[in-house]
């Protein structure tokens, strides 16, 4: 019998601990995966055609159904431009210039982050409401905000706000300034050296930092829920009209609906890897 050392001994067994490390750890994410992500996916589909392709048509296709759809798709696309020119901006003021404040911003860019989306849906009606701060002046000039659609694109601005502006602090910041200066010593303006230079070196984070604003805009729940007044085929969105449906147990209509969130969900999240993919190509 060959005699091992125990100093070998004891670099055998942890190199077979190490072993079943990764092994154990990959299997609790593949377990934690299944039960948690991929079940409640594969259910939501079953669900929705559980009566039949003729019903999951004509729960899509519902009046109430096409405007909730609509709504939301007119939302993100207000939402989503907006954030990425107030995001553009905002990384380009922090990252590129001194001033004083500059910490400040930054926190207030992130408070929709810690601040519940309720909250904020809340904070909209007593700011807009007829009852509200700004609530007399409004019905006096014949302008409504809270329960219906500018209430609806207020607030989803305000839950959606950070991820165009947080995705590109930091890329803008590993870029650093000397590009520009060197374009702007040639005789560059302004607008030209973002063009020409910073655009193109943040193109991979500006679009990431947009597919998240507008999966976030798609979803949101919480804070259009309190503005919106659920007003069917006036406010509802995807959202708050598969809650509508599912509280009047009509599940394989409330089932239908979420089946085209989560296709909607699942796209975003092949552009999502596509991008990623294509910059790391660069």
């Amino acid at each position: 019998m060959q005699f091992v050392p125990s100093k070998q001994r004891k670099a055998l067994r942890r190199k077979s601990e190490s072993k079943w490390i990764p092994v154990l750890l990959i299997a609790i994410a593949v377990i934690y995966l299944i039960f948690f992500l991929l079940i409640p996916l594969l259910t939501i589909f079953l669900k929705a055609f559980e009566k039949g392709m003729s019903v999951y048509v004509a729960s899509i296709t519902d009046p109430d159904a096409l405007s909730a759809i609509k709504l939301t798709i007119v939302v993100a696309l207000l939402v989503v431009p907006l954030n990425t020119l107030f995001g553009v901006a905002a990384a380009w003021a922090i990252t590129k210039f001194r001033f004083r404040g500059k910490q400040l911003l930054l926190t207030v860019i992130e408070l929709p982050f810690a601040v519940s989306p309720v909250i904020a849906g809340l904070i909209f009606v007593l700011t807009f409401s007829p009852r509200g701060i700004l609530g007399p002046w409004l019905v006096e000039h014949g302008i409504k905000i809270i329960f219906s659609v500018p209430g609806i694109v207020l607030a989803t601005i305000f839950v959606t706000l950070p991820f165009v502006a947080r995705e590109l602090i930091p890329v803008m910041q590993a870029q650093g300034t000397a590009e520009e200066e060197a374009a702007l010593s040639l005789g560059a303006g302004g607008w030209r050296t973002f063009l020409l230079v910073t655009l193109p070196n943040i193109k991979w984070g500006l679009l990431y930092g947009m597919i998240l604003c507008n999966a976030r805009a798609i979803g949101e729940f919480g804070a259009v829920s309190v503005v919106s007044g659920h007003i069917r085929g006036v406010t509802n969105t995807m959202p708050l009209h598969i809650e509508i449906l599912y509280n009047e147990y009509r599940f394989s209509a409330s089932f239908a609906v979420a089946s085209l969130m989560s296709l909607l969900a699942l796209l975003t999240l092949l552009i999502k890897h596509w991008i990623e993919w294509k910059a790391e190509k660069r």
